[in-house]
């Protein structure tokens, strides 16, 4: 774990101010419980969790991290996340501040990586923009759905985005355009990579907001019916294996309801695993981990996770 030294020359050298102190681009949340920043609700403190207002300050304790060799993750809004029980050694950084602005030009919206899907798609619908539609309910930031190229009912995030501004390892600002952005199945070119999305800059098309609202509606009633929206999870735990439906092969497996301590595979929906009864990474982890014994002892198929497992 982190120790006060550490605190120290982070607080000092980043500029980083408690939350009851004075204000600044980056406030610091010594030993904060990341069940509060999951859509899992599950997870161990991190040993620092920051808040961070600017393109500049998030350089200025990224090069203070890198050259103390203190760990770092970047959290968007805590969807498709596992976090451990144990915590996360390091520092976790939330974008806010300016990276929560959005602009629109015409038929162009350029937003921060912290504003989250549900906003864009508003402002989206509020200006008679569309092409958004299939991404209203979807849990999390833009930047982490630009990041995992999240999509739905047909629609993901490689057909709206334009371009995306990113700082690189170290920490050079530079812009990519969508033909640069290796979008694939839940898949860009920054997975696997220290690249940090700033901002995304979607492409959209003017339409009849009442008919905007009509498609986000119907889709959000899809999701209603068919998901466990109102249940702790993490989202689709699983990606789709090529010819198949992950939730089809784990209900034919009969895992529907099957429970390990407090985490279950959903009632509603097979391919999500809830949060109902305190469950702990571990259960999730364990749970997980038996679903693909079954599923490939039975079908021949190996299910891959979707979500992210983090410290």
């Amino acid at each position: 774990m982190l120790n006060e030294n550490i605190l120290n020359l982070i607080r000092e050298k980043g500029k980083i101010s408690y939350p009851d102190g004075i204000h600044e681009d980056i406030v610091l949340y010594p030993n904060e419980s990341m069940k509060n920043h999951t859509t899992f609700h599950i997870g161990g403190n991190a040993d620092c969790f920051c808040e961070v207002k600017s393109i500049s300050a998030l350089q200025n304790l990224i090069s203070v991290c890198r050259e103390n060799n203190i760990p770092c993750f970047i959290i968007g809004l805590g969807s498709n996340l596992l976090v451990s029980d144990n915590g996360i050694e390091g520092l976790v950084i939330k974008l806010s501040g300016d990276f929560t602005e959005m602009n629109i030009d015409e038929n162009n919206i350029t937003c921060g990586a912290g504003v989250s899907l549900a906003g864009v798609c508003v402002a989206a619908k509020k200006n008679s923009l569309s092409g958004l539609e299939f991404a209203w309910g979807i849990p999390g930031s833009v930047g982490g759905a630009t990041y995992m190229n999240a999509g739905a009912y047909n629609g993901e995030m490689k057909d709206v985005v334009s371009s995306v501004t990113f700082m690189d390892r170290n920490g050079n600002i530079q812009t990519y355009q969508n033909n640069q952005l290796d979008f694939d199945y839940r898949h860009s070119v920054f997975s696997n990579t220290d690249d940090i999305i700033l901002s995304v800059t979607f492409e959209l098309k003017k339409d009849n907001p009442e008919l905007i609202g009509y498609r986000m509606q119907e889709l959000m009633n899809k999701r209603k019916t068919k998901q466990p929206v109102n249940h702790y999870s993490a989202g689709s735990v699983f990606k789709r294996p090529k010819g198949y439906y992950a939730a089809a092969l784990i209900e034919e497996c009969g895992l529907k309801g099957y429970a390990i301590g407090g985490a279950e595979v959903s009632k509603k929906h097979s391919g999500f695993i809830v949060n109902d009864r305190n469950a702990t990474a571990r259960d999730v982890k364990q749970l997980i981990e038996h679903i693909q014994k079954v599923v490939l002892e039975q079908k021949g198929i190996e299910l891959c996770c979707e979500i992210k497992f983090i410290g």
